[in-house]
């Protein structure tokens, strides 16, 4: 097999039609060079060049190995600066995971922004909810996730780092020609007694929780006539009138029939967050740039005024 240093000489002498010049050109001197090419000659069992005291030719076999010399180098090249690349967090692949609520707004946003400064990073998209993404997260099946905060999660002393990727308002999805649907202000207390479909502790625990509290502390009492996992069933629901719902705002660009999304009053203690968590000890070196690009973007839009 042949070496690549010696591609490398057989290359400048090819160019250069004299040892002389070739040897200058790569900090040799002429002998060195010379027994670089009988090795390479060797190696490959041809004559490459034609040696004279006055000129150095290439063989008709020469030029063919000339052409694949250029191919080899370049391919090498390549791969080094592909490797390169990859060490320094630019190239490679990223496993990340994402809820379906994150799907309306933070997922898109973070792969457009991986995409734009980080293009040569393939990203594998996994949708689960934030029980399964933990569980994935632990056992380094994905390197991010897109999951809503819980006391596990932001344990400091736990190996799951985090950081806030986005913090939205609450709407109150409502069935078209009811009187809240057009009503001039809408507060908390405009929920009390009213119909409401919500989420299901299995997958939208975090949002059962946060209405919980926020029905508690008003003292409103909403009749939960239906539970679902997923924000657009939820929509279906309300535009078939089956009572009203309070969702983030990132769901208005879910086009829904029947349906009008009303802004309402509600603490700030009401924006759901979403978290970008990874694990503390994976040691992909795509992990750092990615989170730096998600994180850069996010940092101009988590807060709501």
């Amino acid at each position: 097999m042949f070496d690549l240093g010696h591609v490398r000489s057989f290359v400048a002498v090819a160019e250069e039609m004299h040892f002389g010049r070739a040897a200058a050109r790569l900090n040799l001197s002429q002998s060195p060079l010379s027994r670089q090419i009988q090795a390479l000659e060797q190696s490959l069992g041809v004559t490459l060049l034609e040696r004279t005291t006055r000129a150095v030719r290439l063989t008709p076999v020469g030029r063919t190995f000339l052409a694949e010399a250029y191919r080899v180098l370049a391919a090498a090249e390549g791969a080094a600066q592909i490797t390169r690349r990859a060490a320094q967090g630019e190239s490679g692949l990223v496993r990340l995971g994402f809820t379906a609520a994150s799907a309306f707004r933070a997922l898109p946003r973070l792969v457009a922004q991986v995409r734009a400064t980080l293009p040569d990073i393939d990203l594998v998209l996994e949708e689960m909810v934030s029980e399964e993404q933990m569980q994935a997260l632990n056992g380094k099946r994905i390197d991010f996730a897109l999951l809503r905060p819980s006391p596990a999660l932001l344990s400091e002393d736990g190996p799951i780092a985090t950081a806030l990727l986005l913090r939205e308002r609450l709407v109150l999805a409502v069935p078209s020609g009811r009187p809240l649907a057009s009503a001039r202000q809408l507060g908390i207390q405009a929920l009390d007694g009213q119909a409401l479909v919500t989420w299901s502790p299995r997958g939208g625990r975090y949002f059962v929780e946060l209405l919980d509290r926020l029905f508690e502390a008003a003292k409103v009492r909403p009749r939960i006539v239906q539970r679902v996992n997923q924000a657009h069933t939820m929509l279906a629901l309300v535009g078939a009138g089956l009572g009203v719902a309070l969702l983030p705002e990132s769901v208005r660009s879910i086009r829904m029939t029947g349906v009008v999304l009303r802004p309402i009053r509600l603490p700030a203690s009401a924006q759901p967050e979403l978290m970008l968590a990874w694990h503390r000890d994976n040691e992909n070196p795509c992990l750092p740039t990615v989170r730096d690009a998600a994180l850069g973007h996010a940092r101009s839009s988590v807060a709501v005024p």
